[in-house]
């Protein structure tokens, strides 16, 4: 009987260790490498979202988008305007696009780099309009959801927990082996 109860401890330790942890594959800019001119602009303002060095790879191809509504407007040079654009990072991982919002604008625009290795870059614009007040503050970063535990700790307490269940079938079916005989 002991047998039975170990081979089943077993399997569930093997089926919880056994699965590689998913959603850790995006690599994030640090906020501190981002640098906004202006993170209220006024509608119809160009704003110049910058990266600094190590924020890409040397050479790297990163593709700007913005989110908002009305559509934002993403320029490289004067001449060259769309609402997607691909710059290339300096020798130093540095990229900087310049963002012009709409005139009609309100609320929050993001623009987000993204580079060919897989690294997010993201700044957040709040666009109040001239006669709503003053601007609010807004953090440049990604929204903070969730406990920040470390990945073994989680593995290790949900371990815990299918131990805790097959314990507990083991023990219900040793009281009804135990009670049949």
């Amino acid at each position: 009987m002991f047998k039975k109860s170990l081979a089943t401890a077993a399997l569930a330790v093997i089926a919880v260790f056994a699965f590689a942890p998913a959603a850790n594959a995006v690599d994030y800019v640090a906020d501190t490498l981002t640098t906004v001119s202006d993170s209220t602009p006024a509608p119809g303002e160009a704003v110049t979202v910058a990266f600094a060095a190590t924020a890409f790879g040397a050479g790297e191809a990163v593709t700007f988008s913005a989110e908002g509504t009305p559509a934002a407007t993403l320029s490289v040079v004067k001449a060259a305007v769309s609402n997607t654009v691909t710059k290339t990072a300096t020798a130093a991982g540095a990229v900087s696009v310049v963002v012009t919002v709409p005139t009609d604008a309100t609320g929050a625009y993001t623009v987000t780099g993204t580079g060919t290795s897989g690294t997010v870059g993201t700044a957040v614009l709040t666009v109040v309009a001239a006669d709503a007040g003053a601007p609010i503050a807004v953090d440049n970063g990604l929204a903070t959801t969730g406990y920040n535990a470390p990945v073994l700790v989680i593995w290790g307490a949900a371990g815990v927990l299918v131990l805790g269940v097959a314990l507990l079938l083991v023990r219900i079916s040793v009281r009804r082996q135990h009670a049949a005989a």
